[in-house]
C-alpha cells in the first residue's frame, strides 16, 4: 500500500474539520430558524386571536360571534387557518373562578375552515391563561395552535368565560424548513468544495519544491543528475545543501575506498611475484623451504585477490547509478567465458526477460554474475543456463533483479551448501580456483539487500538463485 502524500493527508484533515464545523453551523442555524419561526407563528396567532376578540359581538343566544373577519382564510375549508370560540355555561359573575368540575364547554362559533379537520382545541382555560402547542388533524397533519381564556361582560352585566382558539397548518413552515435545510446543505457543500479546491491549488503551488526534490532524487538514483539543483525556499535549503554534501562525500569516500584497497592490493602483488620468481630459481639448499614459502605466497595471493574484488565492488552503497541493461551485461560475460572455455565446447543458454533493467552498480552485477557463471562453466559437463528477470517488490518503488544460474554438473550436496559460501572453501581441490568467488558473491548480495540460495537444477546440477534489490 502506497503511503498517502502530504497534500492528501492535509486535504482529508481539512475536510474532516470542515464537515464538523459546517455540521455544527447548520445545526445551530436550523435551531435558530425553527425558534424564530415558532415565535413568529405564535405572534401571528396572538394577533389573530386579538382580531377575533375585537370583531366579536354578542348574539341572541348569549354567545359571541365575530361579525367581520379580517382573514378570509377562515371561510375557506382546508385553508390551513382555523379558529374557534368556546364558552362555559356554569360561569359565575364578577370574575368568579370556574373549577374544572363545574365547567361545561360548548362551541359557540367555529370557522368554516374547521369543517372536516377534526381539530380539538383545549376545553377549558383559566381567565388570562394562554396555551401554545401542536395539535393534530384527523389525517395526521400537525398544526400549531394558540388558545387564550377570557371573561366577557355582557350588556346585562353578567360575566361568562370564553376560550378563543386559533390554529395554523405547519405545512408551509415545514416546506420552508426543508428549503432552508436544502439551501444550507447545498450552500455549505459548494462552499466546502470551493475551499478544498482552493486549498488543493495552494498546496500544489506550495508543495512544488518538495515534488521537485523528489524528482531530482529519482534522477540522481537513475544516474541522470549528480546533485540537487538550487533555487529552493529557505525552509528546504538545509535539507538540499546537506544532501548535496552527503552525495559529494559519498562519492569521494567510495573513490578513496576503492583507490586505497586497489593500491594496497597492487602493492602486495609485486613483492609476491618477486618472491615467487625467487623461489622458482632458488638454490638446492632452499628447496626444503620452497614448498612452505610457496604455500604462504599462495595464501597471500588469495588474500590480495579477495581484497581486489571487494575494492572493485560498490556493495550497494553507491548513489546515482544509471540503469544497467542486464541482457547486454550478461551477454558480454557469456561471450568472454565461451572464449576462455572454448576447448570444452560448452552450450551456454541465456534467457533474459524483455526490458530487464537493474538499478544498481554495474560492477557489482558483473562481479556476481561473472563469479557464478565462471563456477558453472568449471563444474558443468557441457551445458549451462543463466536466466534473468525482474523481481517484483510490492512494498518498494522499484522492482529488483532475479538471477538463476544452472548447470548439468555434479551439483552441490545439501550438507555442503553453507560451507561453500565461506571464503577459501572448495569442494574439489583438483578444480582450479581459490575458493573465494562464492564468498564475494554472498557478501555483495547481502550488501545489495538481496538473498542467495542453492538448490538442484532441472539440468541435473546446481541451481543458484540470486535476488538483488535496487539501490
Amino acid at each position: 500500500m502506497q503511503p498517502r502524500s502530504l497534500s492528501t493527508r492535509l486535504l482529508l484533515s481539512v475536510s474532516a474539520v470542515l464537515v464538523v464545523f459546517f455540521g455544527i453551523t447548520i445545526l445551530a442555524l436550523d435551531f435558530v430558524f425553527r425558534d424564530l419561526s415558532e415565535r413568529a407563528i405564535r405572534d401571528r396567532l396572538e394577533v389573530q386571536v386579538i382580531a377575533l376578540l375585537s370583531a366579536s359581538e354578542e348574539d341572541e343566544e348569549g354567545g359571541l360571534r365575530p361579525q367581520q373577519l379580517a382573514e378570509p382564510r377562515f371561510d375557506n375549508p382546508g385553508s390551513g387557518l382555523y379558529a374557534q370560540i368556546a364558552g362555559i355555561r356554569a360561569a359565575g359573575t364578577g370574575g368568579q373562578v370556574v373549577t374544572p368540575a363545574d365547567r361545561h364547554n360548548e362551541s359557540v362559533w367555529r370557522s368554516k375552515s374547521l369543517t372536516g379537520s377534526g381539530l380539538v382545541f383545549p376545553a377549558y382555560l383559566r381567565i388570562g391563561e394562554r396555551r401554545f402547542g401542536e395539535l393534530r388533524r384527523d389525517d395526521g397533519t400537525l398544526v400549531l395552535g394558540f388558545s387564550m381564556g377570557i371573561d366577557w361582560q355582557f350588556s346585562d352585566g353578567t360575566m361568562r368565560p370564553f376560550v378563543y382558539s386559533v390554529a395554523e397548518s405547519l405545512e408551509p413552515y415545514y416546506a420552508q424548513l426543508r428549503r432552508l435545510r436544502g439551501g444550507l446543505f447545498g450552500g455549505f457543500g459548494i462552499l466546502m468544495a470551493l475551499l478544498l479546491g482552493t486549498l488543493a491549488l495552494l498546496l500544489r503551488r506550495l508543495l512544488a519544491p518538495l515534488r521537485r526534490v523528489e524528482q531530482e532524487i529519482e534522477a540522481i538514483e537513475a544516474g541522470e543528475l549528480t546533485e540537487l539543483g538550487g533555487g529552493y525556499p529557505r525552509e528546504l535549503l538545509g535539507i538540499t545543501t546537506n544532501l548535496n554534501t552527503l552525495l559529494h562525500s559519498e562519492r569521494e569516500r567510495m573513490a578513496r575506498y576503492r583507490n586505497t584497497l586497489g593500491n594496497l592490493a597492487h602493492s602486495f602483488k609485486t613483492p609476491l611475484a618477486v618472491m615467487r620468481n625467487l623461489l622458482g630459481s632458488s638454490p638446492a639448499r632452499l628447496l626444503p623451504m620452497a614448498r612452505q614459502l610457496d604455500e604462504q605466497v599462495d595464501r597471500m595471493d588469495e588474500m590480495v585477490n579477495y581484497q581486489l574484488k571487494r575494492a572493485a565492488a560498490a556493495g550497494g552503497t553507491g548513489l546515482g547509478n544509471a540503469p544497467v541493461d542486464v541482457g547486454a551485461a550478461l551477454e558480454a560475460l557469456r561471450g568472454a567465458l565461451l572464449k576462455v572455455y572454448a576447448d570444452r565446447d560448452i552450450d551456454c543458454e541465456l534467457r533474459v526477460s524483455e526490458d530487464c533493467m537493474y538499478r544498481g552498480d554495474r560492477e557489482d552485477l558483473t562481479e556476481i554474475a561473472g563469479n557464478l557463471l565462471d563456477n558453472a562453466f568449471k563444474w558443468c559437463r557441457g551445458r549451462v543456463r543463466m536466466s534473468a528477470q525482474r523481481w517484483p517488490r510490492p512494498a518498494a518503488r522499484r522492482d529488483g533483479l532475479q538471477l538463476l544460474i544452472e548447470d548439468d554438473g555434479p551439483g552441490i550436496p545439501e550438507e555442503e551448501r553453507s560451507r561453500v559460501l565461506e571464503r577459501g572453501a572448495r569442494l574439489d581441490e583438483h578444480i582450479s580456483g581459490q575458493g573465494i568467488g562464492l564468498s564475494v558473491v554472498r557478501e555483495l548480495v547481502r550488501l545489495n539487500g538481496g538473498s542467495l540460495s542453492i538448490g538442484i537444477s532441472p539440468l541435473g546440477g546446481a541451481c543458484i538463485a540470486v535476488q538483488l534489490a535496487p539501490n
